[in-house]
């Protein structure tokens, strides 16, 4: 197994998640797949990059045996994000299925979600795996770099789908990909009332696409991506 390493923080800092334990893992699990590596990643900039240069540098965090173990420790039926910064364990565009077995293992029992741009239209290995760890009930939602994009995710039925759009959308106004499929605008994003601590629509298994706006000093990168 690799050496990731891996920050947890048991009560975030931010806003928009809420005092909900989240994870920072080490840059090198970000695969080649994601388009907005250096390239309008929210995570590039801020206290999350310096934080994050950190991890990576194992300056902080922990290897990703001690880290599980952290995860297991949560009580159970608790509501955490892993990667507010960083990807699925793996390397070269495939997932860690061990390491992520591990993960899964770990939040039996509680309300564990992220977010992945490992390539799944054409790794059948990457597609499995995270179908196997959302029916065990760590949910991942698979990143869509744009509305279609999003269509040929949600087409393939093994996890929720999250969205990047435009910027230029704010609030709560209605918007459907190419072939239909609904999404809603992250309510967090538009309501300081809301957070992932009292959504949790993130860590279900939802037939909604979610969407997220480009925020961000990047947000103009960002852009480029989600209206290509």
């Amino acid at each position: 197994m690799q050496a990731y390493q891996v920050a947890l923080t048991l009560k975030s800092r931010n806003a928009k998640t809420g005092d909900i334990p989240v994870s920072t893992t080490s840059y090198d699990t970000c695969p080649p797949t994601c388009p907005l590596q250096k390239n309008g990643c929210y995570a590039d900039t801020g206290p999350l990059a310096m934080f994050w240069q950190k991890v990576t540098a194992r300056k902080v965090g922990m290897a990703w045996a001690h880290f599980t173990k952290q995860v297991a420790a949560l009580p159970d039926g608790a509501l955490w994000r892993h990667n507010q910064a960083g990807d699925l364990p793996g390397s070269n565009g495939k997932i860690d299925i061990k390491a992520l077995a591990a993960l899964v293992i770990a939040n039996t029992g509680k309300r564990g979600f992220t977010f992945t741009h490992y390539d799944v239209l054409k790794s059948a290995a990457n597609r499995k795996a995270v179908a196997n760890a959302n029916g065990q009930g760590f949910t991942i939602n698979l990143s869509a770099n744009d509305l279609g994009h999003a269509d040929k995710l949600a087409a393939l039925d093994i996890a929720p789908v999250a969205v990047v759009l435009s910027s230029s959308i704010q609030g709560n106004v209605r918007i459907a990909t190419p072939q239909g499929r609904k999404v809603v605008v992250c309510p967090a994003t538009y309501r300081d009332d809301v957070s992932c601590k009292t959504c949790g629509l993130c860590a279900t298994n939802r037939g909604a696409i979610i969407g997220f706006p480009a925020h961000g000093v990047q947000k103009k990168k960002a852009d480029a991506i989600a209206n290509a």
